[in-house]
């Protein structure tokens, strides 16, 4: 049931923007490290190319995603529709963290919806393009976006927003440093 496509189509990136909500997947080298799955939404992936994607990542709890990718760069994402047609979208890759301090930032920041709270931008190369049957993923009514985290981000200001990132982004459970450790 599983399908191979050499690079993400139109058909695929067109399924990829009706979706609400994604999963990105990211593990340290360590057999004995935490591997990561984390669900994001907000509107902000973006297919850049054909083999090219990136998402604006809003701070949270924690930074392992960029953790991982510092280390070694793979991340898998995972798209799953919660309406019919059923299916599932899988894209492997090698990525990286580009932080505001980059210049990389300032072309593609714009790209994404301002979204308060943003810390970086999380950008991979594809190498394995997958869809699946999805068969198996209940139907699900989409109701809308929870404004939870943007109200927490105004409320935190910029200064304590990075404050915020001092304590709790610059490494992950497993102690390995993210690239705002850097910054």
């Amino acid at each position: 049931m599983a399908k191979l496509f050499e690079c993400i189509t139109e058909e695929l990136q067109e399924f990829i923007e009706a979706q609400h909500l994604f999963f990105v997947g990211s593990a340290p080298l360590s057999p004995t490290g935490h591997v990561n799955l984390s669900p994001k939404g907000l509107g902000g992936f973006r297919v850049l190319s054909p083999r090219r994607v990136g998402y604006l990542d809003v701070t949270g709890s924690g930074n392992e995603t960029s953790a991982h990718l510092q280390e070694n760069g793979r991340i898998t994402f995972m798209f799953c529709a919660f309406a019919e047609p059923p299916s599932i979208l899988r894209l492997y890759g090698k990525g990286y963290t580009v932080i505001p301090s980059s210049p990389e930032w300032e072309t593609l920041y714009p790209l994404f919806p301002e979204i308060p709270g943003a810390r970086q931008i999380i950008v991979a190369d594809i190498s394995r393009v997958q869809t699946s049957c999805g068969f198996g993923v209940p139907v699900y009514q989409y109701k809308g976006q929870r404004e939870t985290l943007a109200k927490w981000a105004l409320k935190k200001g910029e200064a304590g927003l990075k404050e915020y990132h001092q304590q709790k982004n610059l490494v992950s459970i497993d102690g390995l440093a993210t690239p705002l450790s850097k910054s």
